[in-house]
């Protein structure tokens, strides 16, 4: 299926290169109308109709490749990230109140794999709700280790970096991990806790 939708892309996009390297004879006989100006007058409306043709056409080639284009990002996905080896890591906030995040850093067996930094926009899309993907890999079945460390300010505007631990079993399913933070009001301070959805 990965051949044919690559074959398709490639004829589709021969074809639009061909259509733009030959414009349309209206276009190239321009320069013989404009000698004879009754004629030029009397094919102003087939230059239009054939103008409007070709945008049509060109039109309909952008949404075959737009098409083309997420079908093969699907199968990219599906052929890069199987769902038996597939792990996910995901970054939510609940409340947010005590603790403004700055980056995070993720390890995984020792090995970093992911390194964030936050900009203003996504803490805020964070606080309201927002979950991100910081991860996604192929990992082996067995016992795996996730270090998550976060970087930002505290209670009383204090530099804060805490960091959190799990170790965890890979299946042959797909495994989604959500690094949480949020607020612990009872010691007015932030918790970061790792959970490991089934």
């Amino acid at each position: 299926m990965f051949k044919q939708l690559t074959t398709g892309l490639a004829a589709l996009l021969l074809t639009f290169a061909a259509w733009a390297a030959d414009p349309p004879a209206a276009a190239a006989s321009a320069p013989a109308e404009a000698a004879s100006a009754p004629a030029a007058s009397a094919s102003a409306p087939d230059a239009a109709a054939s103008a409007a043709a070709l945008d049509t056409r060109v039109q309909q080639l952008k949404a075959e490749v737009i098409r083309l284009n997420r079908d093969l990002l699907v199968l990219e996905e599906e052929l890069l990230f199987p769902a038996g080896t597939q792990v996910a890591l995901f970054v939510s906030m609940d409340v947010g109140k005590l603790f403004e995040l700055e980056s995070v850093q993720i390890r995984l067996d020792d090995k970093l794999i992911a390194n964030h930094l936050y900009t203003p926009q996504e803490v805020q899309a964070l606080h309201r709700g927002g979950v991100q993907r910081v991860f996604v890999g192929n990992l082996k079945a067995g016992k795996h280790n996730i270090a998550a460390f976060f970087t930002g300010r505290g209670p009383h505007e204090r530099d804060y970096k805490r960091g959190t631990t799990i170790e965890f079993d890979k299946g042959t399913e797909p495994r989604y991990i959500e690094l949480r933070i949020k607020d612990k009001l009872a010691k007015l301070q932030p918790e970061f806790e790792v959970k490991v959805w089934q």
